[in-house]
């Protein structure tokens, strides 16, 4: 089988192993997963935790345990009718240390590196000392200072015949053109590098003359000629300092201050991470050498899909996308036999960004996204609308800042193009520039006026990017690009508006810009390479402004703050998330459907849990009011007259408290509570950077952030037990049975509706995990395994609900909903999906919908926004069946009549007609999953 019928995420490293992963095989197996979705298996930095920092994409990563144990994983997986998933990174590379051997080949030739074109290097660059070289921004301190202070260094590798400069942990090699140089009247030593150049032919002779170089240094003469070469180029002397920095004012590289990067760096970075080089993954050759392991992998029936990372960092994602889909089938013909032939395609998806509205486009021949819509979609349903407006106000009062997102994310916008990602802007506007000065008409614009605007259009941008085809923008593009234009004209000078309207154009405006020129082959490939540019600045100006910045200063509601959500759009009503599962049914019945990513900001419960204050607003300002208040005397007061941690700040890291208080853990807990304050302290040090208000990663603040954590440890100390801690016990306790109920909902939510649910590593148990590394932390799956044979042998997961603290009733729902769509496949890859309407005193409070496919039918049923018929006195995640009064489920006449039996408890209902009572339904658990059969004639 190619298709999943479900995915469990795993994160893999030096401490989870390919083996570690087969050896709990027979558990994921058990709990109904499908598939294995593995991070990237191919060779990462040294030490990485992630793996998206790739640095050979030709071989399995030996600290995962290398090829021979993904095959030893793989087997396990087939032993038990599994497939394998793994995670591709096409778009960037690791280039920070000298593991990366395509970096180090253009570092040490440049421009005429085999590998120049592998990634995306502006080789020129108006900086003439930067033209023809890459800027290496790796220092930690000024050039000059690290260079007169001795840390930059001459070094030789015997083994190798190769002189590097090494700088802590990296090397940057020395061209072999330089060699005789710096074995200045050692000819016996250097005649094989004499006179050679950067061509590929002098490349080959280099390496040849190397290898005669490691015999001839290696004698006693060589040794001592090469100890003298190193000592002459050492910053110990004046002499040497200078001789050492005019041999590295030579080499195609130009070490620099990390901080240099944002307004020089002149090649293509992920986002604004110094340490990831973008690749030139729309070049046929760069395509097929970074994909080939993959191909291979996948031809020899070791992997079923892929996963494809960060697509809309690519120049071209609609081309790579369908470049890859034709590759893959393809090479279909090759596997294995028994898996030639399975169902359906190869399962492809993209990890995606998608806005309110903007569609995933259907020509990309993909199978859908990694589930991030749905995330956002199912989270906005656990909101209750009526609780913005207030919230929001509570929010501006407190924290003094703006009480609207789209105004603190147009901030930061601003922020980030101008402070992060300055050399991309103008590399965009230097690209605009040149068509400009190519036609008569334009001729005459500036270079800072085609900057101006450019800016304006990128952080006006609603979306991620837009996807020309042919260098013209689509009729969804338009929709989009068309709000930016608007955006930008109202905010420029009109003296601007000419040069906007004719950039508007470059962009993809107007078919014919091309031919209107006298070079017209030129005229399209500039306007092709300006176009994919400017989108791949709107990308990670999006991602670093919303995600990475303004989702950590706007603080309305924290559970909206996440990884493809808007904090902006609140809720989303039942009808809306309905025809969101229609038009995934529809046009892409086999995307990923997450609730936990490994990119998530906040854990699944405990974004469920604080959803549920959108259901008290009043209550929850009053709480805040109060703790703010008793709190204000363990506030520290810095030099300039501010607090920390500040209001905002403050306000936010109440919301986290009472978002991932562990269920059951005792005020009077001070070992765990402790350990709560210890993972708290490390949200609460990535938040205050992330912010970039009072400190930051590019600049930080380590007074203020010491304040901070102070302020955090002393507010939950022991000998706050009966003030703070004992309000902030208590106030979790009034909404910590509503969180569950939501939990409940969007786990069965996501098991039920159209799409391959995916489970992430560890949450079939609560997840109060916070941003990483708190969701990267291990997981106990021994722990996982015994409870999954201990649920399973008492029952439903009705029998767990009275011990629901310890998460074992959740596990029991994954399992019991992974069961039945195994048992019933087709209904829930193929079934129709059918909204059903509620009615009674309590309709808004309950979803319902059915899933159909001929005489077979499902139907979910969830409680939401139960805070207000909940009892007070109570924890239990479950409503009285009485406060659902005449509240009942409509089943359409096609149904006919049916019998219930739950999946979820021991019950067995029975319409009454065509109507369930939920009262019934819902009687022992907050969910049900009722699979139907047609009653059979008397």
């Amino acid at each position: 089988m190619t298709i999943p019928h479900s995915t469990l995420r795993l994160q893999f490293h030096k401490g989870f192993t390919f083996d570690d992963a087969a050896a709990q095989v027979d558990y994921f197996a058990a709990l109904g997963i499908s598939h294995v979705y593995a991070s990237p298996v191919t060779t990462a930095t040294s030490g990485s935790t992630h793996g998206y920092d790739t640095v050979d994409y030709t071989c399995v990563n030996a600290e995962l345990g290398g090829e021979d144990a993904l095959r030893r994983l793989v087997d396990r997986l087939r032993a038990h009718g599994m497939g394998l998933i793994v995670d591709l990174v096409p778009n960037h590379m690791g280039v920070g240390g000298s593991e990366n051997e395509w970096w180090m080949d253009i570092l040490e030739w440049g421009r005429d590196a085999a590998h120049a074109g592998f990634f995306d290097v502006d080789w020129h660059s108006p900086d003439p000392v930067l033209c023809g070289k890459v800027l290496a921004p790796f220092l930690g301190a000024g050039y000059g200072e690290e260079l007169e202070g001795g840390k930059i260094k001459l070094a030789y590798r015997p083994d190798e015949g190769r002189f590097v400069v090494k700088y802590y942990a990296h090397a940057f090699p020395v061209c072999p053109v330089d060699y005789p140089s710096i074995l200045r009247e050692t000819p016996w030593l250097t005649d094989g590098f004499v006179g050679l150049s950067t061509r590929p032919d002098d490349q080959r002779r280099a390496a040849e003359a190397r290898a005669v170089l490691v015999i001839r240094a290696g004698s006693e003469g060589g040794r001592a000629r090469i100890e003298a070469a190193l000592a002459a180029h050492s910053a110990g002397s004046q002499d040497g300092l200078e001789r050492l920095h005019r041999l590295l004012e030579r080499q195609h590289f130009r070490l620099a201050w990390w901080r240099t990067a944002a307004d020089e760096v002149n090649w293509r970075r992920f986002f604004d991470v110094s340490t990831l080089g973008g690749v030139r993954v729309e070049r046929p050759e760069v395509f097929e050498a970074s994909h080939a392991l993959i191909f291979r992998l996948f031809t020899e029936g070791l992997i079923d899909g892929v996963r494809i990372d960060h697509v809309d960092g690519l120049a071209e994602p609609r081309e790579y996308c369908r470049r890859l889909r034709s590759r893959l089938e393809g090479l279909r013909k090759g596997r294995p036999s028994a898996l030639r032939h399975s169902s359906g395609g190869t399962y492809f998806v993209v990890e995606k960004i998608l806005a309110r509205g903007e569609p995933l486009r259907g020509d990309w021949q993909v199978d859908g996204t990694t589930g991030y819509d749905f995330m956002n979609d199912v989270g906005a349903l656990l909101h209750d609308a009526q609780g913005a407006e207030p919230l929001a106000r509570a929010w501006g009062a407190l924290s003094g800042r703006s009480a609207t997102f789209a105004e603190e994310a147009l901030i930061a916008r601003r922020k980030i193009l101008s402070e992060n990602l300055t050399a991309e802007h103008d590399r965009v506007a230097r690209k605009l520039h040149c068509i400009a000065r190519d036609a008569l008409a334009t001729r005459d614009f500036t270079f800072s006026a085609v900057r101006r605007v450019v800016g304006e259009l990128v952080v006006q941008f609603p979306v991620y990017r837009m996807y020309p085809v042919d260098s013209v923008r689509s009729a969804e593009d338009e929709r989009y690009f068309s709000q930016a234009l608007a955006g930008a004209r109202a905010a420029l000078s009109p003296a601007d508006h000419f040069v906007l309207d004719q950039v508007a154009q470059w962009l993809g405006g107007s078919p014919d810009a091309a031919e209107r020129s006298h070079r017209p082959t030129a005229r399209r490939q500039a306007l092709a390479q300006a176009q994919a540019c400017f989108s791949q600045l709107t990308s990670p100006v999006a991602a670093k402004a919303v995600e990475d910045t303004a989702c950590y200063r706007y603080g309305r509601l924290l559970s909206r703050n996440e990884v493809g959500a808007d904090p902006g759009e609140f809720s989303l009503s039942i009808d809306e998330f309905h025809r969101a599962n229609i038009e995934r049914a529809k046009s892409f019945p086999n995307a990923m459907l997450a609730t936990a990513t490994h990119d998530h900001k906040r854990g699944e419960d405990v974004r469920a849990r604080l959803a549920a204050l959108s259901e008290i607003p009043d209550e929850w300002a009053d709480a805040l009011n109060d703790w703010s208040a008793l709190n204000s005397a363990l506030r520290r007061q810095g030099d300039n007259g501010e607090w920390a941690p500040g209001p905002g700040p403050e306000a936010m890291l109440y919301q986290i408290l009472v978002g991932c208080w562990p269920p059951g853990l005792s005020p009077d807990d001070e070992a765990g509570v402790k350990e709560l304050a210890e993972r708290v302290a490390q949200w609460q040090l990535k938040a205050l950077r992330e912010s970039k208000l009072r400190t930051s990663w590019f600049a930080p603040d380590e007074n203020y952030e010491k304040a901070c954590q102070d302020f955090l440890f002393d507010i939950i100390s022991p000998l706050r037990h009966r003030g703070f801690l004992r309000k902030l016990h208590a106030f979790v306790k009034r909404i910590v049975a509503a969180g569950a109920i939501n939990s409940f909902q969007q786990t069965v939510l996501r098991l039920t509706s159209p799409g391959v649910p995916d489970l992430y590593q560890g949450t079939e148990l609560w997840d109060f995990s916070l941003v990483d590394p708190d969701n990267r932390l291990p997981v106990d799956f021994d722990l996982r395994r015994t409870w999954l044979s201990s649920v399973e042998a008492k029952g439903p997961p009705s029998v767990q609900l009275s011990n629901w603290h310890d998460g074992k009733v959740k596990l029991a729902v994954i399992r019991r909903a992974l069961a039945l769509r195994r048992q019933v496949a087709p209904l829930f890859a193929e079934g129709e999906y059918m909204p059903l309407t509620v009615e009674g005193e309590n309709a808004e409070r309950v979803i319902a919908f059915a899933r159909r496919l001929g005489g077979t039918c499902a139907v979910t049923i969830a409680t939401r926004l139960a805070l207000p018929l909940l009892s007070r006195d109570s924890d239990t995640p479950l409503v009285n069946a009485a406060r659902w009064g005449n509240t009942s489920v409509i089943l359409p006449a096609a149904l006919g009549p049916l019998t219930f039996s739950d999946w979820l408890s021991e019950s067995a209902v029975k319409a009454e007609g065509l109507r369930l009572v939920v009262g019934d339904v819902l009687r022992t658990m907050p969910v049900a999953l009722l699979l139907a059969e047609k009653e059979s004639s008397p």
